[in-house]
């Protein structure tokens, strides 16, 4: 296990609902996150195609309108699903760079028709390592997102440490985090579509809590990225000129910034991982052990799979 490496979070916008220019700049950035020296590469939640922020999909209680269903159709068509041309080409694209690469993706099932937000893991041979569906989409998300079962509360035992994370308000959810920290997950991915000066707050207090390296990734969008053909553009007449300023984050197990939130641009950070500082980090705090009690408390995730030991 490398010790030390150079980890990148990417804070960038797709193409919005345009699978195959995404793609194309996804492998763009990460040829960029590379040539920093990148290991490990973390893309922000549905980084592939879009997180829809400020459209309805034509959607209120009691009724559903046309013009939202078409655009469901064009979010369904800019999404990837497990195995397919797309996710092999995003394998190719961490076997070019030799790195795990990390990126939230909405995903859909081909079989029952339902989209799931999702992380998907590749390893630097370009292995498709698994992903994790977010088990409890917020508010509006529940329109266009299912909920995964617990099966997905996936965790990577790597080269690189054990990886593994929870996407935007999952990280809220207590017993979420502690199905992560129980598998000793040492970098904690949290793709997100929050971009409040809050969400740094909880960055570093995940840090602290599970003490691991925490990357925590956004995009940089702005109202004129969206396409003007989009159905149901309307929606966002009032809405802010910059619909998502930013945000991203890597945190260390005592809480320290290393790299400071980026706002307003598109960029990637990077920072050193020192996988020795996770054991330091231990002697006066740990989750799931000497700070346990497991005499006092009982813990149980249901469905969720043991740690995949990957040898890469």
């Amino acid at each position: 296990m490398s010790s030390k490496y150079t980890a990148a979070v990417v804070q960038a916008a797709p193409v919005l609902f345009d699978l195959a220019a995404t793609l194309d700049k996804t492998a763009d950035l990460v040829n960029q996150a590379q040539a920093k020296g990148a290991k490990l590469i973390l893309f922000p939640e549905a980084f592939i195609s879009a997180y829809p922020r400020g459209l309805s999909f034509g959607t209120v209680v009691g009724s559903r309108h046309p013009e939202g269903r078409l655009l469901w159709q064009r979010y369904w068509e800019s999404s990837i699903a497990e195995g397919d041309a797309s996710c092999l080409r995003l394998g190719q694209m961490a076997k070019d760079a030799n790195a795990f690469l990390v990126i939230g993706v909405n995903e859909k099932d081909t079989v029952s028709g339902t989209l799931y937000c999702s992380m998907f893991y590749f390893g630097p041979n370009g292995d498709f390592l698994g992903k994790h569906r977010k088990i409890k989409p917020t508010a509006q998300e529940r329109v266009i997102w299912g909920e995964d079962d617990g099966s997905t509360l996936s965790s990577f035992d790597t080269a690189i440490g054990k990886l593994g994370g929870l996407i935007c308000w999952e990280n809220y959810m207590p017993m979420a985090r502690m199905a992560m920290y129980q598998r000793g997950v040492q970098v904690y991915l949290a793709p997100t579509a929050d971009n409040r000066a809050g969400w740094q707050q909880t960055m570093q207090h995940i840090a602290l809590e599970g003490r691991c390296f925490v990357l925590g990734c956004n995009q940089y969008v702005t109202k004129a990225m969206y396409p003007a053909d989009l159905p149901g553009i309307q929606d966002l007449e009032n809405q802010p000129a910059i619909m998502a300023s930013g945000g991203s984050i890597i945190v260390d197990p005592l809480g320290n910034v290393l790299a400071e939130p980026l706002w307003g641009e598109e960029g990637i950070l990077t920072a050193e991982i020192d996988l020795d500082q996770v054991i330091q980090s231990k002697l006066d705090f740990d989750p799931i052990g000497h700070y346990n009690r497991s005499d006092i408390f009982d813990f149980k995730v249901n469905r969720q799979p043991p740690i995949k030991v990957v040898d890469q």
